[in-house]
């Protein structure tokens, strides 16, 4: 068993140039710098408006991965971002906790993959990053729901929550990595990747 999952780790990572995982490196590094100066905004928002403020810049921690989804276009690609997330927060330290970086990365990744997956990886526009960037959302906040207790919010404040954060992953997810995607590539520094190799 363990020897047919080496193979299949191998052979997704061979499908990867070096640039395409030095780019997921740099995208999960520079989410693990992010996510610490978005800790102190998380705090300012929860003094001003507590959980539902807070809930306003979910979209933020999760755009690292699904901006690498839109520029490598392969099978894997949120697999691997959210994975080396994950471990670079680890490593740098998250005030959320070890296992909550984990946990998360997991729960992105797999929809995320999901998704891509259904819609075999053809279509790449705006509306379909903002579909993802929605759609990952829910399950991880239910299992932070259980990791963080939150259920002591009552049912109305967790309602609230989950629509606003919701809302931040199809805006600040999903229509910003189109956005950052396309300004980037204007500047010539992704025509090697799908995105901007060739037309879509």
């Amino acid at each position: 068993m363990s020897n047919v999952m080496n193979r299949s780790v191998n052979k997704t990572l061979q499908s990867f140039t070096t640039m395409e995982i030095v780019l997921m490196a740099l995208l999960a590094t520079a989410n693990a710098v992010m996510t610490m100066y978005l800790s102190g905004v998380n705090q300012l928002l929860s003094s001003i408006g507590g959980p539902i403020m807070t809930s306003s810049i979910t979209g933020l921690y999760m755009i690292y991965g699904l901006l690498a989804y839109y520029i490598i276009r392969k099978p894997g690609t949120a697999v691997i971002t959210y994975a080396l997330g994950a471990l670079v927060q680890c490593f740098v330290g998250t005030s959320y906790g070890i296992a909550s970086a984990l946990a998360a990365a997991f729960c992105y990744m797999v929809i995320a993959e999901l998704i891509f997956g259904l819609l075999r990886y053809r279509r790449w526009s705006m509306g379909v990053m903002m579909l993802v960037g929605g759609a990952m959302v829910p399950i991880w906040f239910l299992v932070a729901v259980q990791m963080f207790g939150y259920s002591k919010w009552g049912m109305t404040v967790l309602s609230i929550a989950m629509i606003v954060r919701i809302a931040s992953g199809v805006i600040l997810c999903g229509m910003l990595t189109v956005i950052f995607g396309k300004a980037i590539g204007k500047t010539g520094l992704l025509r090697r990747f799908a995105a901007f190799s060739r037309e879509r």
